[in-house]
């Protein structure tokens, strides 16, 4: 009897063990559990690498003109969540108004952007009729600003970013290394995906656009970025109000500082989208009441 109870004990022994290897196995994944990994473009991970002297960075100066409407704040904190993302940024925000306005002013506080200006100047009615170019004034207003309180031994990067784009955390690093003016593609502009600079052996040389491709400088607000002291070199450079019509004001902003042989493509030589002219949907109000009927007024 022992020796038949020992050979069948030999037997199953290797299946018993078998099941407690896969058993242990099973409990160890469930222990450990899935493993995330942090996914990070190499230009990002440069600048935000440990141990590195952000103070040394170029600055970046985000001009962004802004009106009061239903939407502007929801703009105005979709375009904070990602400029307090970006190291060593400074946000120039112009107010079209005759004074800076309270909201405008506590969400400043409130953004988690550290370094900003806020700035304030009424566009005459004169000049808000349709077919009129807008937020001239305001973005002259912010040059200003720059000229008066920076100088030209100080290093910056100046980017027009209107409050109703999206913009990629990269698109601030490829701006960031700016010598004179750089130029990347614009998605959902000119009736199409995107407008981009044409770039043959890394020079600009033409347009891919689907609007006015005759313009001098074919390419939208968000499109390039100006190195600080090409600004300061050119004290007479603004965006003009007389003479210039809708959607010429980049041409003629472009062509008072620079040329297209000197413009310099980023993302990839233009083959990369980066900032998309989303626009945010109007606010449908129609059951908005005339005058406020709740007990508590909130800010919107």
């Amino acid at each position: 009897m022992k020796s038949v109870f020992f050979s069948r004990f030999f037997i199953l022994l290797p299946w018993v063990l078998i099941v407690i290897i896969m058993i242990d196995i099973d409990i160890q994944r469930t222990v450990r559990g899935p493993v995330f990994r942090r996914a990070s473009h190499p230009k990002l991970a440069r600048t935000n690498a440990p141990g590195r002297n952000l103070s040394a960075l170029p600055m970046i100066y985000a001009i962004t003109p802004t009106y009061s409407r239903p939407v502007q704040k929801a703009e105005l904190t979709r375009l904070a969540n990602t400029l307090r993302q970006v190291p060593r940024l400074h946000w120039i925000l112009v107010e079209d108004s005759n004074a800076r306005t309270d909201m405008v002013g506590r969400f400043l506080t409130r953004s988690g952007v550290q370094f900003y200006t806020h700035l304030h100047v009424f566009t005459p009615r004169r000049f808000k009729q349709t077919g009129m170019p807008r937020a001239t004034e305001q973005r002259n207003a912010a040059l200003i600003w720059l000229r008066n309180n920076r100088t030209k031994k100080e290093q910056g990067v100046v980017y027009f970013a209107d409050d109703d784009n999206a913009y990629s955390l990269e698109l601030f690093e490829e701006m960031r290394g700016t010598r004179r003016v750089s130029v990347w593609p614009v998605g959902l502009v000119g009736g199409r995906r995107y407008e981009r600079p044409v770039v043959l052996a890394g020079r600009v040389v033409g347009w891919y656009t689907g609007w006015r491709p005759d313009r001098p400088f074919a390419i939208d607000m968000a499109g390039f970025a100006v190195n600080l002291r090409v600004i300061q070199e050119s004290p007479r450079a603004v965006f003009k109000r007389r003479g210039s019509k809708p959607g010429m004001q980049e041409s003629d902003f472009l062509k008072q500082i620079t040329n297209i042989t000197e413009l310099e493509p980023r993302a990839d030589n233009c083959t990369r989208v980066l900032v998309w002219h989303t626009r945010t949907e109007k606010a449908d109000l129609r059951n908005e009441p005339k005058h406020r009927l709740d007990t508590v007024a909130i800010e919107t």
